[in-house]
């Protein structure tokens, strides 16, 4: 059996500014983001993780930062990094009624044409194609042994690889909210996965008074 801890990074200033960063932005956690962190360690601190996945992106690995501060095995991969958002990437959030390409690339994949894209970034089966290899890898009978395991990624990303994790079709990926530094906590029985928790944030909750 496997336990999978799967969080999406802290907030960044571009989150805060509801701008598009894919993986094409490397930025930091601000101020929330590093409290969120701090929160979700305080919480989980007692499970004995026997690795951490992070994209190679800062924001993932500073949000398991006092993880890795405690010796635990780190692996950075690129397989993990957020979707590309090709021309979109520094772009405000509009409301989908004012950006209509937008609107039409998020129908096209809900439609099931997930090889589409509109701004020159990757497609939802490309990140799917690249997170397989990373899947299989953890999946192995070589890291069996591994029997807790932290991935910190990204939302859409995260979306992606929740449904190759639970055969979910990729059109229907909006199914999986998330917020930042949420939890999905998975357990694999060596047949299937199947899911704890979903969207956790209760470890979030002191957080609001301050911020």
């Amino acid at each position: 059996m496997k336990h999978i801890y799967l969080i999406r990074h802290g907030e960044t200033n571009y989150n805060h500014s509801k701008v598009i960063q894919g993986s094409g932005i490397d930025s930091d956690l601000n101020e929330l983001g590093r409290a969120q962190a701090r929160a979700f360690f305080d919480a989980y601190r007692h499970i004995r993780f026997d690795a951490i996945y992070t994209s190679k992106l800062k924001r993932t690995i500073q949000s398991v930062q006092p993880f890795i501060d405690m010796r635990i095995k780190h692996e950075a991969h690129t397989a993990l990094n957020e979707i590309s958002w090709g021309a979109k990437e520094g772009q405000p959030i509009l409301p989908l009624e004012e950006d209509p390409f937008f609107a039409k690339m998020l129908a096209e994949w809900r439609n099931g044409n997930t090889h589409y894209s509109a701004f020159g970034g990757e497609t939802p089966n490309q990140v799917a194609e690249r997170q397989r290899p990373f899947l299989d890898k953890l999946f192995s009978a070589e890291y069996a042994h591994e029997e807790n395991v932290l991935i910190c990624m990204h939302g859409r990303a995260m979306r992606v690889l929740l449904c190759q994790l639970l055969n979910f079709k990729l059109a229907e990926m909006d199914t999986f909210e998330h917020g930042n530094l949420c939890l999905y906590h998975l357990i694999y029985t060596g047949s299937m996965v199947n899911v704890w928790k979903h969207n956790e944030q209760s470890h979030l909750a002191n957080l609001s008074a301050r911020f």
